[in-house]
């Protein structure tokens, strides 16, 4: 029942680095009930399995600052996997609109997915958003008969209009840290605060985000970036290269990611500059950032847009995988999926000294660590040479054996599950 990592392959809605798109999509006021069927309440609060504890959950509800459509990466990967034993509602931020009515857009992904998205009409003030986000919500849950529900935090903001809430379990799964982030509002800490006294338990999105935030939640655990290996191992094939990337010659360094504050600008211009033989090949969307500023050489190649299903195909093209993080305060506790992504595709990595890539990827050698443009050449030099390193892939393998989407899933379950039955006994 919980092998999933060898038929869990995300639906094509699900787009990696593309504009939002939607399979189903109904314009719905509030008062709509959703058809996906209730699960029945469970009495029985002791010797559950994780099975029977899912389905004793009439609906996991995610307050999320992230769009569904936009990055398939972490609430993507674990909350499908919640979605396949109980009722999955993912709430979107607002969309706003001229003169709309105050409504809730619902939408279906595969698996049992719902996506939830408030229209709101421009020109509202920031008191007025969060009043119609209540009332939408209130009425959401009102209509659909959510009573034994976990409420699944994405952002601490969404308290401002859900904190009346009274869930079986509270989570907050602390991926970033947020309030790093550019443009971060100015409550974010203020609100972070708030959240981690209100959450069950707290899960974080990596090692170093752990250690800043596990002295203020007795239940904080650590989960860092995961991976699907069988999608990623595809790279190992041989295959056709993406019509964007076929003419684009060898070798090839590349890159896959949002491409905002944390991407080191700088370092990409020098080393492109430095060593103009060699192809930068970046893939994602530019946010947050002007895209005017980025390096335009006629060997940077930038190819926009992927799907999460498309990013085998072009990493099996590539020669060297990068890591090209700055070095700020957004990217001080970051942990990123791509460093085990490229791993399990089969390519030598190169990577920035970020923190939860240094350890444990740069310490047990599987990981080129280098800071600074003439190190990363020199780095980039070395895995080149590594292709045919069989050593070295053998390593990488068996560091990867015990890694998976479904383990982190069924260990957080775990968590939840223990702590559900301990609020049920008191």
């Amino acid at each position: 029942m919980f092998d999933l990592d060898s038929d869990f392959i995300p639906g094509t809605a699900s787009n990696y680095f593309s504009e939002p798109e939607t399979t189903t999509t109904a314009s719905l006021s509030s008062s709509t009930v959703v058809s996906t069927p209730i699960r029945s309440n469970s009495k029985n609060a002791t010797a559950q399995t994780i099975e029977t504890y899912l389905q004793s959950v009439s609906a996991l509800v995610c307050l999320s600052h992230l769009r569904w459509d936009f990055v398939y990466q972490r609430p993507q990967h674990l909350l499908s996997r919640f979605a396949k034993h109980t009722q999955l509602f993912f709430f979107e931020e607002p969309l706003f609109f001229d003169n709309a009515r105050p409504r809730l857009a619902v939408s279906t992904r595969e698996d049992n997915v719902t996506v939830v998205v408030p229209h709101l009409p421009h020109g509202l003030s920031p008191a007025e958003i969060e009043a119609e986000q209540k009332t939408l919500l209130d009425k959401f849950f009102k209509v659909n008969h959510l009573d034994n529900y976990v409420l699944w935090y994405y952002t601490p903001m969404a308290l401002e209009f859900s904190r009346h809430l009274k869930p079986a379990l509270t989570v907050f799964d602390c991926m970033d840290e947020l309030s790093a982030f550019k443009f971060a509002p100015p409550r974010l800490l203020e609100l972070e605060a708030e959240l981690l006294a209100k959450a069950d338990v707290v899960f974080t999105g990596g090692q170093s985000l752990y250690e800043a935030k596990k002295d203020r939640h007795k239940e904080a655990f650590a989960f860092p970036s995961s991976i699907d290996k069988a999608h990623f191992a595809q790279a190992r094939q041989a295959q056709a290269d993406p019509a964007d990337q076929a003419n684009i010659p060898h070798p090839r360094m590349g890159f896959f990611g949002v491409v905002d504050e944390r991407f080191d600008i700088e370092l990409l211009r020098e080393v492109a500059q430095t060593r103009p033989e060699w192809q930068f090949v970046i893939i994602g969307p530019v946010v947050k950032i002007d895209p005017a500023t980025l390096p335009r050489t006629e060997n940077i190649h930038y190819l926009g847009g992927k799907s999460y299903q498309e990013l085998p195909a072009y990493l099996a093209g590539w020669d060297v995988a990068m890591l090209l993080f700055a070095h700020n305060e957004s990217t001080k506790y970051i942990s990123p999926t791509k460093t085990p992504e490229y791993l399990a595709a089969g390519k030598p990595v190169v990577s920035t000294s970020i923190r939860d890539v240094v350890r444990p990827y740069g310490d047990q050698n599987l990981v080129h660590i280098a800071d600074g443009a003439p190190a990363f050449e020199q780095a980039i030099e070395k895995a080149l040479a590594q292709a045919d390193d069989q050593e070295w892939l053998n390593r990488t393998d068996a560091f990867l054996a015990d890694i998976s989407w479904d383990q982190t899933w069924k260990d957080m379950v775990t968590h939840m599950q223990r702590i559900s039955q301990a609020k049920a006994v008191k």
